[in-house]
């Protein structure tokens, strides 16, 4: 009885650290940019509202450079790099000119997308089965700058057990449908990542999610999802500023991730 219960008493113990474990909250400055580059000139001034929402609680800024520059600019991926103190986050699709800025900045992360040039948003995950061989070497390129790698991805078991055979270190969950389809049904939307999310973690990768996720989704992803390590969240978080204030906006998402998670045995 005694080895029983001591058992029971560490496996307890166990899940309540699991529970106080919270996931990351990057902030995707896009939005930013955007509204700098509709007027020219710094107005708002990109650099000061990276260091603002981190001074607010924010846990890492993640940019999205695309070959355009229609919203983060190249330049102010340099910029940034210089003054901000926490984790780092690069988006986008690696072609040889986003492998170079990667590589000469050295972010703490940087996240593979396969969207074009010419994509509104990022739209899909990799199919890591077809392009196995170029995630392979764009990702040890990465690596050997010391740069942790995540890789864009439906919530397909499939897709991420062939993820680790990429080198990548994590992969981010593409969560459109679970926004898409929460208010009508939310737990079939969060099934998937669910089991995603499950099948990451056997495979030794870590988890990070985004796209859509907002102050009315969030919390139930964030008590539903297993092992979760981070969320990017931009757009919605962005827009909600303007009637909530960002210092208020961004504790408020950081709330609906400090609330526990539900345990899992």
């Amino acid at each position: 009885m005694k080895k029983k219960s001591l058992f029971t008493k560490i496996v307890s113990l166990h899940f309540i650290l699991l529970q106080l474990q919270m996931a990351k909250l990057s902030v995707n400055i896009n939005k930013i940019a955007t509204l700098r580059n509709a007027r020219g000139g710094n107005i708002p001034d990109l650099v000061k509202a990276a260091m603002d929402m981190e001074r607010f609680g924010a846990e890492g800024i993640t940019v999205h450079p695309r070959p355009d520059e229609r919203h983060i600019r190249y330049a102010d991926v340099y910029d940034l790099k210089k003054i901000l103190t926490t984790e780092f986050n690069i988006e986008g699709y690696p072609s040889d000119d986003f492998i170079r800025l990667v590589c000469a900045v050295r972010p703490a992360q940087v996240t593979l997308v396969p969207d074009p040039p010419e994509a509104l948003t990022s739209n899909a995950g990799w199919d890591t089965v077809r392009f196995e061989t170029f995630l392979k070497e764009v990702i040890a390129r990465f690596h050997a700058s010391g740069i942790r790698t995540s890789i864009f991805i439906e919530p397909d078991v499939r897709l991420i057990e062939n993820a680790v055979k990429t080198g990548t270190d994590r992969v981010e969950l593409y969560t459109e449908s679970y926004a898409k389809n929460y208010l009508a049904d939310r737990e079939s939307a969060i099934a998937p990542y669910i089991t995603a999310s499950e099948t990451a973690h056997r495979c030794g990768l870590g988890i990070n999610a985004g796209h859509d996720l907002s102050l009315e989704n969030l919390k139930y992803f964030a008590q539903n999802i297993p092992y979760l390590d981070e969320v990017s969240i931009g757009h919605a978080l962005i827009s909600d500023a303007l009637y909530f204030g960002l210092e208020n906006t961004i504790q408020m998402y950081l709330s609906q991730l400090k609330s526990l998670k539900s345990l899992r045995v």
